[in-house]
């Protein structure tokens, strides 16, 4: 491999490691040779969205220096939308005619191995639409005058580019091929798509969610630059507090509450910690329902009923132990109300919880019809509605049964 080789390469790891916004600027530093060279070797999901990013005069002597079928397919890529089989599809990487011979096609691809690694055959009729896929072992097993005609496999299967890659990774979970043909609604070959790069972009979807359920932006990576890192997280920040004062405000309405029973405030945040615990514990498995597909159309319903029934269970269990923890504390400190308050954990656990595995399940379903991402900081609204809902409950019992 020569050095200019082994500098394209790094480039193109530079480029992966990055978000698209950095990886654009640093793409854009380069000469046009390399940053070719690059975009070469970088998915091609990412080649197109960092082709998007660049200013237009620097698009456009990118795509002049390309090939034709590069530059052809880079643009068709960009009709698609973000997330789709589409934009993360190659360029055909061998395709023949149903006439052409095994011998000629054994030929043609001794060929193109060099330049390009072949792991399926395309056969097209006249008009470019798929009739047959050619594997390695049909072609070394089958007479070398034979045409493809007799020797494809007819009955193949194939991905359209407007499929989500979620939905894709559906239909390919059973079958484990290395690479899949994309195709129209009418068959014509469009692209082809790896089997690997579908897994490595669905891996990436997933890591991504733990950091925008708290509001990191999921272009940030390891090599982000400390004022873009500030740039992506402080918003959350500033709005985590907005609502953190949401849930100060109602501690504040029960301040003389506070005063006149001082033990009521050891147990603020046992109660919001437990409910916030539950929230999330359904937040997680509502999301994963969402990534991986499990969550039908219809069945939002029975998933927030679930929930609320799981956090009323937890919230028993849990609420019996709490509640004995503060009659215990409050008899040893000679507080005659020590039952009430034992019986106000127990209601304000079981309530909170329960209304917190609600929140939990709701919020992404929330989001998601709204038109937004289920898992952009749904941990931060989540959070207000569980610290709210368990000191409200808790602080209002207290008020009206003790003080």
């Amino acid at each position: 491999m020569t050095v200019q080789m082994t500098e394209q390469r790094t480039l193109a790891l530079k480029l992966a490691e990055r978000g698209i916004r950095e990886a654009a600027e640093l793409l854009a530093r380069q000469d046009d040779a390399t940053a070719l060279a690059a975009l070469r070797e970088v998915n091609p999901a990412t080649a197109t969205e960092l082709l998007a990013e660049l200013d237009e005069e620097h698009r456009r002597r990118l795509l002049a220096q390309a090939t034709k079928d590069e530059a052809r397919h880079w643009a068709r890529s960009e009709q698609y939308e973000e997330g789709t089989i589409g934009r993360m599809m190659e360029r055909p990487t061998a395709t023949f005619s149903p006439e052409a011979t095994v011998e000629e096609t054994v030929e043609t691809i001794r060929e193109l191995v060099k330049r390009r690694f072949v792991t399926y055959g395309w056969v097209l009729d006249g008009e470019g639409h798929l009739v047959g896929v050619i594997t390695m072992r049909d072609l070394l097993l089958s007479e070398r005058s034979q045409t493809l005609r007799d020797v494809m496999l007819q009955n193949f299967f194939f991905l359209t580019p407007e499929l989500e890659l979620r939905d894709a990774m559906k239909l390919v979970l059973n079958r484990h091929f290395p690479v899949y043909p994309v195709c129209d609604a009418d068959r014509r070959l469009l692209g082809e798509i790896r089997g690997q790069a579908m897994f490595e972009e669905q891996a990436y979807e997933i890591s991504a969610q733990p950091g925008a359920m708290v509001g990191v932006d999921r272009e940030e990576r390891l090599a982000t630059p400390w004022p873009r890192s500030l740039k992506f997280r402080h918003p959350w920040l500033q709005l985590n507090l907005l609502t953190a004062f949401v849930a100060a405000a109602v501690v504040g309405i029960f301040q003389e509450t506070i005063d006149q029973v001082v033990i009521l405030a050891m147990f603020l945040p046992v109660l919001a910690g437990q409910s916030g615990n539950t929230g999330c514990q359904a937040l997680a498995v509502a999301l994963r329902g969402l990534t991986l597909g499990e969550l039908a159309a219809g069945k939002e319903k029975a998933l927030v009923i679930k929930e609320g029934f799981l956090g009323l269970l937890n919230g028993a269990l849990v609420g019996l132990t709490a509640g004995l923890g503060m009659f215990v504390v409050a008899n040893m400190q000679g507080n005659p109300a020590a039952p009430r308050l034992a019986l106000i954990v127990f209601i304000a656990m079981i309530c909170s919880c329960v209304i917190s595995g609600i929140a939990g399940a709701t919020i992404p379903l929330a989001l998601r019809k709204a038109g937004a991402d289920p898992a952009t900081a749904s941990s931060i609204f989540l959070t207000t509605a569980t610290d709210v809902a368990s000191m409200g409950i808790f602080l209002s019992l207290a008020t009206m049964l003790v003080v």
